[in-house]
C-alpha cells in the first residue's frame, strides 16, 4: 500500500530575496505612553506662592482692623486708590449678599479643583498662576471661616478701594492676576501640562494631508502601466491593412463592372 507523503514544512521567507517580506523574529510590544507626573519643583513653586499670598493677605488684614476701622476714607491717589475699611458677606462688587455659607461652599470646591490640578502642572506660567488662585482663594475663606458672625459665614475684610468701583484685598488681587495670566496662557494656547496644544493640532493636520497626498500618488502609481508590459488593445481594432470585423472591405473588383 502506498505511503501518504508528509506535508512538506513552510520554508521561511529569505529576507535577501527579492519580492518576498521579511517576516522580523522579535516580538512584538504594546508601547503605551507614560503618565506624566508634575515635576516636584514646580509644585513648591505653587505651595511656596500660595503661602505668601496667604501671609501678606492675613497680616494686611490685622493691620486694616486695628488701624482703618472706625476711621473716614485715606486717599492714596485722590479718589482712584484709597484705604475704607468694610466687611463684606458677599463676593466681589457685593455680589452674593446673604448667601455666604454658599460661597463658602463654593471656594472650598474650587480649592479642592486647584489642588488635584496640581498633579499636572508642566508649565511655569501655569504653576504661579495656580499659587495666586490658591492664595487669594484660602485667604478669602479664612475670613469665612474665622471671622464674625460665625463658622462658614464670616465677613471677608476688604479695605482696598479702587474708585467708586468696588474695595476689596490682597486675596482680590491675586485673584485677578491669576485670571488675567490664565486668560493669556489659555490664548497662546498653552495647556496645564505645558505642552501647546494649538501646534499639536496644526501638527495633525498636517500629517493627515501628508498621509492623503502619499496615498492618492501611491493610487497614481498602481494605475499607471509597467515598462514592457503589452498595450491594452480594443477588441474591434484589426491589424493594418485588413477590414475591421462588421465592415465591408474597400479593396478588389466591383461587382458589375463592365469587363
Amino acid at each position: 500500500m502506498p505511503s501518504t507523503p508528509s506535508p512538506q514544512q513552510p520554508v521561511p521567507a529569505d529576507p535577501s530575496a527579492g519580492g518576498t517580506e521579511a517576516v522580523s523574529a522579535a516580538p512584538t510590544t504594546d508601547v503605551r505612553p507614560r503618565t506624566t507626573v508634575a515635576p516636584r519643583r514646580l509644585v513648591l513653586w505653587v505651595v511656596v506662592l500660595a503661602a505668601l499670598v496667604i501671609l501678606v493677605d492675613q497680616v494686611t488684614k490685622i493691620w486694616a482692623v486695628a488701624e482703618l476701622e472706625g476711621r473716614e476714607t485715606i486717599e492714596l491717589l485722590g479718589e482712584w486708590l484709597h484705604l475704607t475699611f468694610i466687611r463684606n458677606e458677599g463676593a466681589a462688587l457685593g455680589i452674593g449678599s446673604g448667601y455666604t455659607w454658599i460661597l463658602t461652599i463654593v471656594v472650598t470646591v474650587v480649592i479642592v479643583f486647584i489642588v488635584r490640578s496640581m498633579r499636572k502642572i508642566g508649565s511655569r506660567g501655569w504653576a504661579v498662576a495656580l499659587g495666586l488662585l490658591l492664595g487669594g482663594a484660602l485667604g478669602n475663606l479664612i475670613d469665612r471661616i474665622f471671622r464674625e458672625p460665625g463658622f462658614a459665614q464670616g465677613h471677608v475684610v476688604d479695605f482696598i478701594g479702587y474708585g467708586d468701583l468696588f474695595i476689596g484685598n490682597v486675596a482680590d488681587i491675586a485673584v485677578v492676576a491669576a485670571a488675567v495670566m490664565i486668560a493669556i496662557l489659555s490664548v497662546q494656547g498653552i495647556g496645564i501640562d505645558g505642552q501647546r496644544h494649538v501646534d499639536q493640532e496644526q501638527d495633525q493636520e498636517q500629517a493627515k494631508d501628508d498621509a492623503d497626498e502619499e496615498g492618492g500618488a501611491a493610487e497614481r502609481t498602481t494605475d499607471a502601466p509597467e515598462p514592457g508590459a503589452p498595450t491594452k488593445t480594443s477588441p474591434s481594432a484589426g491589424p493594418q491593412g485588413s477590414g475591421a470585423p462588421g465592415t465591408a472591405a474597400t479593396s478588389g473588383p466591383t461587382a458589375g463592372t463592365e469587363s
